[in-house]
C-alpha cells in the first residue's frame, strides 16, 4: 500500500507540484483546526499526520492530506470540511475487512455537494441529467448507507476499484428490474428505495426506466425526484411548484433533482431553468368545498 501512495498521491507530477514551506506550513494549519474544531484526534508529524484510537494507527502522508484539500484555501471551513470528511472515510476504509463486498453502485445529479467530480463517474446516463459511479455500503458505520467514495481516496488506501464495476451493473439492472416489478403493482405509488439502491440510482438502470415506461402509452413517464430516497410519476396531479419546493427544503446532501425530469428507456433529461411556477399555483383559484365540510 505504501509504494502505491508514494507513487500515484505522494510524488508532485506535472499538475501538482510539491508544496512549498508556506504551503506546508497551511496544510499542517488545516490538519490542527480539524483535530482541535472537529475533535478528531489526528496528530501531525513531519512527513505524515497520525490517526490514533485505530489498531494500528493509521498514517495518512502530507501529499494526500493535500489531495484531499483539493483547490480550496487550507485556512477555509471548505478545506477544513473536505479533510475531515477524508479522514473519516479513510478510518472507515480501514475497517472493512472486504471493500468490494460492500461495493454498491450509487447515482448522482452532476451539481450535487456529494458528486466526487468526472474521475469518479462510470456511466453517464444520456441526457446529462445523472452520473453513476461506486459507492461503499457502510463505511461510516451505518449498516444502511451507501456512502460515495472518491477514487482519489480508493487510491490512497492501496484499492483498486475497476473490477468491481461489471458486477455492480449487472447488480443494478437485476435490482432495476425487481424495483420495476414492485412499483407496477401500484403505479399510483411513489417511488422509493429497492434493497441497498435509492430512487437516483434506480433511475440508473436502464431495466428500471424501461419497465416504467413500457407500461405508459406514450412511451415516457415525467418524474419529480426532490430527495434521494423518494420521488413521483406523471406530474399532472402534482402541483408543478412541488419539485423546485421540495428540493429546496431537503438537506443538500439528500437532495435528488432540483426540477422535473423526463424519463425515457435511453436517457433523462431535466426541464429547462425559469418558469413561475410557485407564483401560478398560488394564483390558482381556492378549491370548491362542500357547504358541509366548512367549518372542520
Amino acid at each position: 500500500m505504501r509504494s502505491v501512495y508514494r507513487r500515484e498521491v505522494d510524488s508532485p507530477g506535472p499538475e501538482r507540484p510539491a508544496p512549498t514551506a508556506p504551503e506546508a506550513i497551511a496544510l499542517r494549519r488545516a490538519v490542527l483546526a480539524v483535530s482541535v474544531l472537529d475533535n478528531v484526534d489526528i496528530i501531525p508529524g513531519e512527513y505524515s499526520v497520525t490517526l490514533q484510537g485505530r489498531h494500528p494507527d493509521l498514517e495518512l502522508g502530507w501529499g494526500e492530506v493535500d489531495v484531499a484539500i483539493g483547490d480550496s484555501d487550507p485556512d477555509s471551513d471548505t478545506a477544513r470540511r473536505r479533510l475531515r470528511v477524508w479522514v473519516q472515510l479513510r478510518a472507515g476504509l480501514a475497517q472493512l475487512v472486504d471493500p468490494e463486498a460492500m461495493a454498491r453502485p450509487i447515482g448522482l445529479p452532476q451539481d450535487h455537494p456529494l458528486h466526487p467530480g468526472a474521475d469518479w463517474v462510470r456511466v453517464r446516463v444520456p441526457g446529462e441529467a445523472l452520473d453513476l459511479g461506486l459507492g461503499l455500503l457502510g463505511l461510516l458505520g451505518d449498516p444502511d448507507q451507501v456512502v460515495v467514495v472518491p477514487p482519489m481516496l480508493l487510491m490512497a488506501a492501496g484499492i483498486e476499484p475497476d473490477p468491481w464495476w461489471p458486477h455492480q451493473v449487472r447488480e443494478l439492472e437485476h435490482t432495476g428490474r425487481l424495483a420495476a416489478e414492485r412499483l407496477l403493482r401500484d403505479d399510483t405509488a411513489p417511488l422509493r428505495p429497492f434493497g441497498d439502491l435509492d430512487v437516483l440510482t434506480l433511475l440508473g438502470s436502464t431495466a428500471f426506466r424501461a419497465a416504467l415506461c413500457n407500461a405508459d402509452p406514450l412511451g415516457w413517464r415525467t418524474a419529480a425526484v426532490p430527495m434521494r430516497t423518494r420521488g413521483w410519476l406523471d406530474l399532472g396531479r402534482i402541483d408543478p411548484a412541488f419539485a423546485a419546493a421540495a428540493a429546496l427544503a431537503t438537506d443538500p446532501d439528500e437532495r435528488g433533482f432540483e426540477r422535473a425530469v423526463l424519463v425515457t428507456p435511453e436517457e433523462i433529461v431535466m426541464v429547462g431553468a425559469g418558469g413561475r411556477s410557485a407564483r401560478h399555483a398560488l394564483q390558482d383559484p381556492p378549491a370548491r368545498v362542500d357547504p358541509w365540510l366548512r367549518g372542520r
